[in-house]
């Protein structure tokens, strides 16, 4: 039999203890410390790949591959490889590696063995049985219990180390600057081995209160009175003013005296007293309180730290809230009106879909506030709500407003924006004059509402964004469609919803409500000590027809609070235009904008029905309840007049 077929290793190393390794025909085995050798060498003098054991015609080689501090082999160092023979001995470090042929001796040192593989537990076809022994097992470290427990074995340095990191894992938990105090002082009388002590500090850290009008903090498990008679006030005034740390006697004891600094100022002091007759203190002992005292001084200026990040996200918390209060205002429709109550409804029942809402009305009726109420009512209130016009820009800048662009797109673009879509990701975004949009940007448009991603202008990278869409229009998207200004398929897929608001004149029972609103509102912006309004005024409100609609009624009452010298706003206060209302938005009749024009009962019954029925967004129940006839006779009507 080939003397190499039955060669072993016997590797003694003092960390892992002893083992066996068995070297097969054909099998190259590696020493190093790497984790991934076929024999890790537990030293750090050992380099990752140290060296390697291979199968020869005449049996085993070792081979250095080129070692930071060399292999030795019988105590000479190799300079590239060596043959091995019975008997030689491997040195690498402090790790031996005994070779022989024949079957292994049994080591008295290995009390089990185990069959290792890469990660499965299972030996690999060609790899050796790998024997070792557990000599320890623990669950937590010793160095973070109490240094008494170790205080005969371990060395002054040693327990003194071993304590700070203790009593660093306990003040970092520590949550009071109590705790902190207490935590300290026990561990620096233990480590200094003296039965009394305070600790001096202020109320709070950078709060510039005194420390001599602070409390003793002493460990709550001292006595009832763990510090009799007076504050050593000379020591305490001499601590804070030299900043440096006193190791003193008194004749019959011993004190320490130490400052706890905070950014590099003492802020508090540390006192410590060994009774007459126990231990003198030494300059170890004040070394270490003084550690103790740094120790306690990052831990208070890491709690004041927290204090003020707690007390600034307290204040953010509550700032949010009422900017969230304050745009809930904002967003809250007001009014009584059975047209009102209708839009409300729909908003309510369309808040927490999905769908795309279509609103439509008049310039100022308040489109923006139904499209705010919709997304404070929905699931996306906490994301941003985006607003833009897109009347007000260019084909170029509202494709750039829309989809954002890259740097260097087009002239003047020297950095990457984002578009609104973008802004407004988990969020809604609100799309005033929708008609105006150009072709070209309804077509890519329309791919973002289907739910395709979409590149900036001028760049090559897909984005994608989820984004609830509100648009709205003052114009009549179906004759824009018919006149090939807008896209059928967009216009379709915008109005899967639609919500058409009506015009501020159609629900005059609106108008006292919403002016007392805003005049509260401007009173207290203004700080003027306006009451309300005048019967007349009231009236004339009523009669006026609001060409401005919301918007309108808003800038009047503004007027008259900043311009009224009475507590009473009466008409004249008020300037109210002569301007001719709008047309509707609808494919309605058209509104009457000047004198009187004759119609036949049937052209006015016709009129007021449809225009009842648009006021309550298309429901026939509530049309019918308002116009006093039953829904049978109503339905009769519009069939009526579709034939006609």
């Amino acid at each position: 039999m080939d003397p190499a077929a039955t060669s072993f290793l016997m590797v003694r190393d003092p960390v892992a203890g002893a083992s066996i390794v068995r070297l097969l025909p054909g099998q190259r085995i590696t020493l190093g410390r790497a984790p991934d050798n076929d024999v890790v060498l537990h030293d750090e003098r050992a380099s990752r790949c140290h060296a390697e054991i291979v199968p020869g015609t005449t049996g085993w080689t070792i081979r250095d591959l080129k070692s930071r501090n060399g292999t030795l082999v019988g105590g000479r160092l190799i300079s590239d490889e060596q043959r091995l023979t019975p008997g030689d001995v491997v040195r690498i470090g402090m790790v031996e590696l005994a070779f022989g042929d024949g079957d292994p001796p049994t080591d008295p040192e290995a009390t089990g063995s185990c069959t290792l593989g890469p990660g499965t537990g299972e030996m690999p076809t060609g790899l050796h049985e790998w024997h070792a022994s557990i000599t320890h097992r623990s669950t937590r470290s010793r160095l973070l219990e109490d240094m008494s427990a170790s205080a005969g074995s371990v060395p002054r340095v040693g327990r003194a180390a071993a304590e700070l990191c203790r009593l660093a894992f306990s003040l970092a938990r520590a949550d009071d600057q109590r705790s902190i105090a207490e935590l300290a002082l026990t561990s620096a009388m233990q480590g200094a081995a003296v039965n009394r002590g305070l600790v001096l500090l202020p109320g709070r850290i950078g709060d510039g209160q005194p420390v001599g009008k602070a409390a003793i903090l002493a460990p709550a498990s001292s006595a009832p009175d763990p510090w009799p008679g007076e504050i050593p006030s000379a020591v305490v005034d001499t601590v804070l003013a030299t900043n440096e740390a006193l190791l003193a006697s008194t004749g019959t004891a011993s004190t320490i005296s130490a400052p706890i600094r905070a950014a590099g100022h003492a802020v508090g002091v540390m006192h410590l007293e060994a009774a007459a007759g126990d231990r003198a203190a030494t300059p170890d002992d004040l070394e270490f309180v003084m550690a103790v005292c740094d120790s306690v001084g990052v831990a208070l200026e890491n709690l004041a730290t927290r204090e003020a990040l707690s007390t600034r996200l307290a204040s953010t918390a509550d700032e949010n809230e009422r900017l969230r209060r304050r745009l809930g205002e904002e967003a809250r429709m007001i009014g009584a009106s059975p047209a009102l109550q209708g839009i409300i409804g729909q908003v309510q029942r369309v808040a927490n879909t999905k769908a795309t809402v279509l609103v439509r009305g008049e310039s100022g009726a308040g489109k923006e506030l139904i499209a705010r109420a919709i997304h404070e009512s929905s699931d996306r209130r906490i994301g941003p709500f985006v607003c833009l016009n897109c009347a007000a820009l260019s084909e170029t800048l509202l494709e750039s407003e829309l989809f954002g662009h890259e740097k260097g797109a087009f002239t003047g673009a020297t950095e990457r924006k984002i578009g609104k879509f973008e802004a407004a990701h988990k969020g809604t975004l609100m799309l005033d004059e929708i008609g105006e949009m150009s072709p070209a940007i309804q077509a890519k448009f329309l791919r973002v509402l289907e739910g395709h991603p979409f590149e900036r202008v001028g760049g090559s990278g897909r984005v994608q964004v989820d984004v609830r869409v509100v648009a709205a229009t003052n114009r009549d998207l179906e004759k824009a469609v018919a006149a090939g200004q807008f896209r059928r398929d967009l216009y379709f897929r915008l109005k899967v919803v639609e919500i058409i608001v009506p015009p501020l004149r159609r629900r005059p029972e609106d108008i006292e409500a919403i002016a007392t609103h805003f005049l509260g509102r401007f009173a207290a912006e203004t700080g003027r000590k306006v009451r309300g309004f005048t019967t007349e005024a009231l009236q004339a409100m009523r009669a006026y027809h609001w060409p401005g609609n919301i918007r309108e009624l808003r800038n009047v009452v503004e007027r008259a609070v900043v311009l009224s010298q009475a507590e009473w706003i009466d008409v004249h206060d008020m300037a109210l235009s002569h301007l001719a209302a709008p047309g509707d938005t609808d494919s309605g009749p058209a509104q009457r904008t000047g004198g009187f024009v004759p119609a036949t009962i049937e052209e006015i019954e016709k009129r007021h029905v449809l225009e009842t029925l648009e006021a309550v967004g298309g429901n026939k129940t509530k049309a019918a309840a308002m116009l006093g006839i039953e829904r049978s006779t109503l339905d009769r009507k519009l069939a009526k007049w579709a034939r006609a």
